[in-house]
């Protein structure tokens, strides 16, 4: 009996980091060296596609040190130093920031700017004190995340779970965001736990930000997961979307697999298989799924 294999349609490229990758490519066709500021996906096979293309990664302390270069900001977004770090040094940034996460920024430095307890500060390097806790539901470290603490100086708390949210102050007025990636049911739980223990005198107000192409991947994935005897899910191990989703496939089906590659794939998980199916994250390249099922298919034929 033939082994079948499915690519699920719903899995690869986010808009936003579709976007990023083709400006880079765009600028490196002009030739010249292009450095990005971080990994422009959490994809290792995918930056170094890039790499062989020219592209240059580099770190914040690396930027610090460059002057009259070009300088890609990928999807993630950054905090404002970082645009204050490229003018000091004459860096042109080829901002690939998505729509999304841009949106998100300015809505929370409005935020921030508007509940400011120095009325008249129009800089969110004001280092006042907020009469509110500005609080975003994320990974912390997360470049995304950091890049939404910048609007507030610093000040916005960052949470991760329920248990995470046990610290803040309910006694004070509450604006929840979310990192645009995370899980809505997650952030529906917080919520429900905000709302339970907010005193009766603070407000709470939520901003649902999560991007609903990212969201609406669960369930999907979630079906996709559970019409297939195997599911190999493509991912970079950094990528914190890959985890949820990932997660995701091994609730519905126990024959769930991780890989970054195809050389990772082992034969032994398809054995008595009669049905396979790829996905990956929004950092996954829809080449490399490709290349996995070329792989099973050269071995299996």
């Amino acid at each position: 009996m033939s082994l079948l294999i499915e690519i699920d349609e719903g899995s690869g490229f986010c808009f936003g980091v579709t976007t990023a990758i083709k400006k880079a490519e765009e600028e490196l066709a002009k030739g010249g060296t292009l450095y990005c500021l971080g990994d422009i996906v959490h994809n290792a096979v995918e930056c170094e596609r890039l790499r062989r293309l020219g592209l240059v990664t580099i770190n914040h302390e690396q930027l610090a040190q460059l002057h009259d270069v070009r300088v890609l900001l990928r999807a993630h977004g950054e905090p404002p130093e970082t645009y204050e770090t490229a003018r000091r040094n004459n860096i042109e940034i080829i901002d690939a920031t998505c729509p999304v996460v841009l949106q998100l920024q300015k809505r929370i430095k409005r935020q921030y700017l508007s509940t400011n307890s120095d009325s008249k500060s129009t800089s969110v390097n004001a280092k006042v004190p907020v009469p509110v806790n500005i609080v975003i539901f994320g990974k912390p470290g997360h470049a995304e995340v950091l890049g939404l603490v910048g609007q507030t100086a610093g000040h916005a708390m960052v949470i991760e779970n329920i248990d995470d949210a046990r610290r803040l102050d309910f006694n004070h007025d509450i604006y929840l965001y979310s990192q645009t990636t995370k899980s809505l049911d997650e952030f529906q739980r917080i919520v429900k736990y905000i709302e339970t223990h907010i005193s009766p005198e603070a407000t709470f107000r939520r901003f649902d930000t999560i991007c609903r192409q990212v969201a609406n991947r669960i369930p999907s994935i979630a079906a996709f997961a559970s019409r297939h005897d195997v599911v190999l899910f493509v991912s970079g191990r950094k990528s914190s979307n890959g985890r949820v989703l990932f997660n995701q496939c091994l609730s519905v089906n126990p024959r769930s697999y991780q890989i970054e590659g195809p050389d990772e794939i082992n034969r032994e998980w398809l054995v008595d298989a009669r049905s396979v199916g790829i996905c990956g994250a929004t950092s996954t390249p829809k080449w490399l799924m490709e290349q996995c099922q070329e792989h099973i298919l050269r071995h299996n034929a």
